[in-house]
């Protein structure tokens, strides 16, 4: 008696996973590769997440991580209880803010900049000048600061004896201490960061800009109406992937340039958790504080993306 042919749904069940079993066996060589960046996050990246339990515990070096006494969130009620954290919560958020709306910009600037010069060797030489900050550590860059704005030693305060008869304490002032911290971070990664952007205006077309030059169209215009549209899914990406870092100002800049006057402006959650937590030993208060960072930084990077998504340029 001969069989009947399987059913069509089962049939193309079939052809779709011997598909996949196809499609697994030819990725085995690309997945290998994949294992070792794999086993980097689970652990360095996901294993630790395991240690945040101690923000809920008052952790001592005796009991470890799990015999410790559970505090329910006492740890996080202290947090918010003492003045000198609510101060360190502004602070961060106050710098972070200044880092993101007006360091943002610049590496757009300076790709677009950079896309319009002509001559080759030109191009070169600037973007050498310009990436070469990235490389150096902050402490390098901390010296080149100080080298600079020192109110005793430094070339401007020098310039300005010179030409107005006193020198001016620029790191020790809260306002030109911030205006300092926030023009530093920029020269440094403004090149590096820009060339993202010139990544992405590699993919305009150029005949877009033939045919705006021919209907009479200026530099200006062709940047507002081409070049800026063309690289905005870029912008938004990395704008949300910033916002996510809004919390994290970074601990060797500001460890490098702050000082005790400026201590009301410059102490950031960074610098609170490598004084209360690795110099104090309060690490189930510091972990409460980092666990407070997180969650804030995960709240914005998915507000970020929501707000994206209404103008058809979500992440996800």
């Amino acid at each position: 008696m001969q069989k009947s042919p399987p059913p069509v749904g089962e049939l193309r069940k079939r052809t779709q996973s011997a598909a996949r079993r196809r499609r697994m066996k030819a990725n085995i060589p690309l997945m290998l590769l994949f294992i070792p960046g794999l086993l980097y996050f689970v652990i360095f990246k996901y294993v630790p997440m395991g240690g945040l339990i101690i923000a809920f515990k008052d952790y001592n070096f005796f009991d470890g991580v799990f015999g410790s006494p559970w505090v329910g969130m006492d740890n996080f009620e202290t947090i918010f209880k003492q003045s000198q954290t609510l101060n360190v919560i502004r602070n961060t958020i106050v710098l972070s803010m200044l880092n993101v709306f007006v360091g943002f910009p610049f590496p757009i600037i300076l790709a677009i900049l950079l896309n319009e010069v002509r001559k080759a060797w030109y191009k070169r030489v600037i973007q050498t000048v310009v990436y070469l900050p990235h490389f150096f550590s902050w402490v390098i860059i901390g010296g080149f600061v100080v080298t600079l704005f020192a109110t005793e030693s430094g070339t401007v305060n020098h310039l300005l004896k010179e030409w107005l008869g006193k020198p001016f304490p620029f790191l020790f002032t809260p306002g030109s201490w911030i205006a300092i911290y926030v023009g530093s971070g920029i020269w440094k990664e403004m090149g590096f960061s820009a060339i993202i952007y010139l990544a992405a205006l590699t993919s305009i077309d150029p005949s877009l800009y033939e045919s705006a030059s021919l209907d009479g169209a200026n530099k200006l215009q062709q940047i507002r109406h081409i070049t800026l549209p063309g690289i905005s899914t870029t912008i938004v990406l990395l704008f949300i992937l910033a916002m996510g870092r809004i919390m994290e100002v970074g601990f060797d800049h500001v460890y490098v340039l702050q000082n005790a006057v400026v201590s009301n402006v410059a102490d950031v959650i960074s610098t609170y958790l490598y004084r209360v937590g690795l110099q104090g030993a309060q690490f189930s208060l510091t972990a409460a504080m980092g666990l407070f960072e997180s969650i804030v930084g995960l709240i914005l990077v998915l507000s970020a993306n929501a707000l994206a998504r209404k103008f058809d340029r979500g992440l996800w």
